[in-house]
């Protein structure tokens, strides 16, 4: 199960790692209909329980929603977490690129409503954290977006043992670079906005203002928590 920043992308590597695929086979496929979302009407539920197991299954549910199957250690949840900053970015850009959303305010009153936990799935504060009290699970993978990009290879090897899958050295290696040939794609596709998937694009768009406020916020929310991120590559 992936769930939220970063999904995308993370998706496509899991599937890529799993099944040992070419990363131009993924190109041409629909991988959504490879990992349905769990909470989407479409394909919905019936057809989601009839996939052959090992299923792979997007969601951006918090933890709490999620089936007890998850719960109880019965199946396998990979969380990917990105840096809030580059996050709120990336999904004001997607709020602007839907017809149906058709977002026409401007950054800061979509910041604004980030920092006040008034955007769809609720307080990605409550989300990231829910998710990291479990991150010692032993069926819980945690990853952050920003090591993708950092160190590849660690994470592609996690991914291996997490998924349980069994490459060589030279299998290994290759992996790696299909998995940086498959970030490569995402990345500087035409279709996303420049930039989109790079790590530190908050710095093009945050003025001086917005981010002490930002850091505020950030602070009172996550004071608590032991999580860190990488806001500068």
């Amino acid at each position: 199960c992936l769930v939220r920043a970063g999904t995308g992308l993370l998706q496509e590597v899991v599937y890529l790692v799993s099944q040992g695929a070419d990363p131009d086979e993924i190109g041409l496929m629909n991988i959504d209909e490879q990992l349905p979302v769990l909470e989407y009407p479409q394909p919905g539920l019936d057809i989601i329980k009839e996939l052959t197991s090992p299923r792979l299954i997007k969601s951006h549910l918090p933890y709490r929603f999620l089936p007890s199957d998850l719960h109880n250690g019965n199946s396998k949840v990979i969380y990917m977490a990105r840096n809030p900053k580059d996050l709120v970015v990336s999904y004001y850009q997607f709020h602007r690129s839907l017809r149906t959303m058709s977002y026409r305010g401007t950054f800061q009153e979509f910041c604004r409503r980030f920092m006040n936990d008034k955007l769809g799935y609720g307080s990605w504060f409550e989300h990231v954290q829910e998710f990291w009290e479990h991150h010692m699970d032993a069926n819980v993978l945690f990853l952050k977006y920003e090591d993708m990009h950092k160190d590849l290879a660690t994470m592609v090897e996690q991914l291996v043992r997490f998924l349980g899958v069994s490459y060589d050295k030279a299998q290994l290696e290759t992996m790696v670079e299909h998995c940086h040939q498959l970030i490569d794609q995402c990345c500087n596709a035409e279709a996303l906005p420049v930039g989109r998937g790079r790590v530190g694009l908050w710095k093009d768009i945050f003025t001086v203002s917005m981010n002490e406020k930002f850091d505020l916020v950030y602070k009172q929310k996550m004071g608590k928590c032991d999580l860190t991120f990488d806001f500068y590559l």
